[in-house]
C-alpha cells in the first residue's frame, strides 16, 4: 500500500513525500513539472509525470501502485498572479480537484488530505483566525481553494452511505518557509523568503513595503510556518484517516502570534551574514496590519507543532537556496 502525493515534485509536496517515507509509508509522486522539479523527487520514489487534469493517467497510477490515499498538494498557488489568470487558476485548482476526485472514485481510493490555504479567509475582521472565521477569499486562488474544500465535502456526503465512503480533511495555512533538506527549496518568484534571499545573493538590499502599520515594529505581521512541521501534520492526518480516526472537515496550521516582515528580513540577513540594509518603500494597497491563524485544534488532532524557530526557518532556507 502507498499514498499518492499530487504536486510531489514541488516545494511543499516534496517535503510531504520525505515525511511519508521517513514514517515508513511508501509514496508515489504525480506532478506535471509546471512549477516543480524532478530533482526534488527521491530517486527511488515512483514518479508519474502527468497533470491531475488527466483523470485516466492518475487513475492508472493509483491502480498500478495500490494507492491507499492521496495528499493533494498540486495546484496553482500564486494568489496575486491568480487575479491576472483566473481561468488558468480555476482550471488547475478546481477542475483539477474534480479530476482527482473522479480518479479516486474510479480507483476505489477513499482517503484524502487536501492542502488548502488560509487564503480562503481573505482579509478577516479578526487579527487571529480560527476554523470558524468567515471565509471571504479575495483572489481567484483563495476562491479556488475554498471551492476545492466544497467539492471534497460534497463527495464525502455523496459517498457516505456507499461501500466506499470518502474520508477527508483540509489543512489551511498561510506562509510556508524554510527547508527540511538541502535538496529542496522554495523556488517561487513571488514568496517573501526566496525574494529576499535572491536579493541578498545578488548583492541588493531587500525591500520592505511600509513601516507605519499598527504593529510593534511598524511592519506587517504574518504567520510563517516551517515546511517540515507542515509536512509532518499532513502525514499525521493521513495516518489518522488510515486508522479510522474521526477528523474535522478543516484545520488551521498556524503559529497563533506571527512574525513581522522586519523580523523575517533581519533573520535572513543574519543567516546570510550580510550587512545589507533593507530599503523601506511605500505600503502596498490591501496589506492588513496583522493576520495570523490559531492551530490548537490541529495540535490536538494531527500533531501540529511549531517546532522550528524563525531563526531555524531562515537558516535552513538560506542553506538550501541555490546561488543567484
Amino acid at each position: 500500500m502507498s499514498w499518492m502525493v499530487t504536486g510531489g515534485a514541488g516545494y511543499i509536496g516534496a517535503h510531504v513525500v520525505r515525511a511519508l517515507r521517513d514514517g515508513g509509508i511508501d509514496a508515489i509522486v504525480v506532478d506535471d513539472l509546471s512549477s516543480g522539479f524532478e530533482k526534488f523527487v527521491p530517486e527511488d520514489a515512483p514518479f508519474v509525470q502527468a497533470s491531475i487534469l488527466d483523470t485516466a493517467a492518475v487513475t492508472a497510477a493509483m491502480r498500478e501502485h495500490d494507492v491507499r490515499g492521496v495528499i493533494h498538494c498540486a495546484g496553482y498557488k500564486y494568489a496575486g498572479e491568480s487575479v491576472k489568470y483566473p481561468l488558468h487558476t480555476y482550471t488547475q485548482n478546481v477542475q483539477g480537484t474534480v479530476s482527482l476526485l473522479q480518479a479516486m472514485a474510479d480507483a476505489g481510493v477513499t482517503q484524502l488530505v487536501f492542502s488548502s490555504s488560509a487564503g480562503v479567509y481573505g482579509t478577516p475582521d479578526a487579527e487571529v483566525v480560527t476554523e470558524d472565521t468567515a471565509t471571504t477569499p479575495e483572489s481567484p486562488y483563495g476562491e479556488s481553494k475554498l471551492i476545492g474544500e466544497w467539492l471534497i465535502n460534497d463527495q464525502v456526503r455523496a459517498t457516505a452511505d456507499s461501500d466506499a465512503p470518502l474520508r477527508a480533511t483540509s489543512l489551511r495555512y498561510f506562509n510556508v518557509v524554510g527547508s527540511g533538506t538541502d535538496e529542496v527549496y522554495d523556488a517561487s518568484p513571488h514568496n517573501l523568503f526566496p525574494k529576499v534571499i535572491r536579493a541578498i545573493k545578488g548583492g541588493q538590499a531587500p525591500l520592505i513595503f511600509g513601516e507605519d502599520y499598527d504593529t510593534p515594529d511598524g511592519t506587517c505581521v504574518r504567520d510563517y510556518v516551517h515546511v517540515q512541521d507542515l509536512a509532518h501534520s499532513h502525514v499525521a492526518a493521513a495516518r489518522m484517516l488510515d486508522a479510522g480516526r474521526p477528523l474535522d472537515r478543516v484545520y488551521n496550521l498556524g503559529s497563533g502570534d506571527g512574525t513581522s516582515v522586519k523580523e523575517i528580513v533581519g533573520s535572513l540577513l543574519e543567516a546570510a551574514s550580510s550587512d545589507l540594509v533593507p530599503v523601506v518603500r511605500d505600503r502596498r494597497p490591501g496589506d492588513p496590519d496583522r493576520i495570523v491563524a490559531r492551530g490548537e485544534k490541529a495540535a490536538d488532532d494531527i500533531e501540529w507543532k511549531m517546532s522550528h524557530t524563525i531563526e531555524d526557518m531562515a537558516s535552513s532556507a538560506w542553506k538550501a537556496a541555490p546561488d543567484a
